[in-house]
């Protein structure tokens, strides 16, 4: 494809970008040539002069380098403010199978302790997309606090009677501090878990900085009711921030932030048409994001964006895993039919912010186009399968593309945009 006629991109600054992190060899994760190598060539390379910066986070890549190349790859994000991540492959059950080390840590995590950020999901609309809650018309923005609580809990299993204590043992030799929680009468269970000041500050500072860029309210659920020390610590620490950062800028631009009980906000999720972050902790965003994703649609058309505290630096990437059933069969080189939208839309979300880094509106009007064409593409009745079924239930092979074709055609439908005038 050649360069649009009327569109020409200076040099940007550097974007880091990480390879396709499910193949199974280590050439591959550089050079592999499935969906989201060829959206990259045919929607992105031909029209942007990009200085990209790879980071292969393949299996065998992470291996090799004993993990180093995930921290290297996102101490580059912290340096250029932007990275692009492929789906990768937590090694959790792989040890064996890939004849590992280690069972190194999720990429994700490691990544997100470094750039210090919270994790934003938001889906992408199309008119003929079927919505299981179809009075939602804007999309909901949602984001997990994703450290503490449960996933870091300690939980035991009681054996019989006797009495539960929780102990807090200060530095400098304080005296402890020791409160009774339950006399067991028989078996049962038992749980302690934690979250800590910071961790939810950065959380506060992620969420209203994404929610100032779009300029949409925010809300804050938890069940402070209950919870009134530990959920009470978020809802005050939230309010703290928005007191103290927040509030003036959110009023010039008559948006808000408000914080209400989580069953509250559910109800009034369900009965809104949407256009709103609404930050969550930990289970609840982990429980949330998926109904949002099935509410609107598909978690195939879900963005995910990890916004560091400060709102300089975004990693993108696409909501769903590794397509690894997909890969099987383009290996055997059978016909695939794989939806790569919330792929481009990670390159788009990555671009995007770069061009308001950088003030760049052509950039910025680029990528609004390509997510249109995106969307128009589906919308007239070209797709991949997984949303054709959406739309009409079991298909027969002439109501999908294949996933070559579906990159073509919105390519066409970007070529067509790139004439237009701008939209910025």
């Amino acid at each position: 494809m050649e360069l649009s006629t009327t569109e020409s991109f200076s040099p940007l600054n550097s974007l880091v970008s990480f390879p396709f992190g499910v193949t199974l060899l280590p050439a591959d994760s550089i050079e592999f040539k499935f969906e989201i190598r060829s959206s990259r060539w045919m929607l992105i390379l031909p029209y942007l002069d990009l200085n990209i910066k790879y980071f292969d986070l393949g299996i065998l890549s992470r291996d090799a380098t004993d993990d180093k190349v995930t921290v290297e790859a996102a101490e580059a994000a912290l340096k250029y403010n932007i990275a692009i991540k492929c789906a990768t492959i937590t090694p959790e059950t792989r040890v064996k199978e890939f004849g590992l080390k280690s069972m190194w840590r999720s990429p994700n995590g490691t990544i997100r302790n470094i750039l210090n950020g919270t994790v934003f999901r938001e889906p992408i609309l199309c008119k003929n997309v079927p919505r299981i809650v179809p009075g939602w018309k804007k999309p909901i923005c949602i984001g997990r606090h994703a450290f503490g609580d449960q996933y870091r809990a300690t939980d035991t299993i009681i054996t019989g009677p006797g009495k539960l204590k929780m102990v807090f043992v200060p530095e400098g030799g304080d005296k402890p501090v020791e409160l009774d929680v339950y006399n067991f009468k028989g078996p049962g269970i038992a749980l302690s878990m934690y979250n800590v000041d910071e961790s939810i500050r950065v959380f506060a500072e992620s969420s209203m900085s994404l929610a100032f860029s779009k300029k949409w309210p925010l809300y804050l659920s938890t069940k402070n009711t209950i919870l009134k020390k530990y959920d009470g610590r978020f809802k005050d620490i939230f309010q703290d921030v928005y007191e103290k950062n927040w509030k003036d800028k959110f009023e010039a631009h008559s948006i808000w932030y408000e914080h209400r009980l989580i069953d509250d906000m559910v109800a009034y999720a369900l009965k809104s048409e949407g256009g709103y972050v609404w930050a969550c902790k930990n289970y609840d965003g982990d429980v949330q994001s998926d109904l949002l994703a099935q509410g609107f649609g598909s978690l195939g058309l879900m963005t995910s964006v990890l916004l560091s505290s400060d709102g300089k630096t975004l990693e993108a990437e696409a909501a769903h895993g590794t397509v690894t059933r997909h890969f099987r069969l383009y290996q055997k080189g059978q016909e695939t039919s794989t939806n790569s939208i919330a792929s481009i839309f990670a390159w788009t979300r990555g671009l995007e912010h770069r061009a308001k880094l950088d003030k760049n509106g052509r950039l910025l009007d680029f990528v609004h186009k390509l997510e249109a064409a995106c969307i128009e593409t589906v919308e007239a009745g070209k797709m991949t399968k997984d949303l054709a079924i959406l739309i009409h239930g079991p298909v027969s092979r002439e109501f999908y593309l294949t996933t070559g074709d579906f990159v073509d055609a919105v390519a066409i439908n970007l070529e067509r945009k790139l004439q237009q005038p701008t939209m910025c």
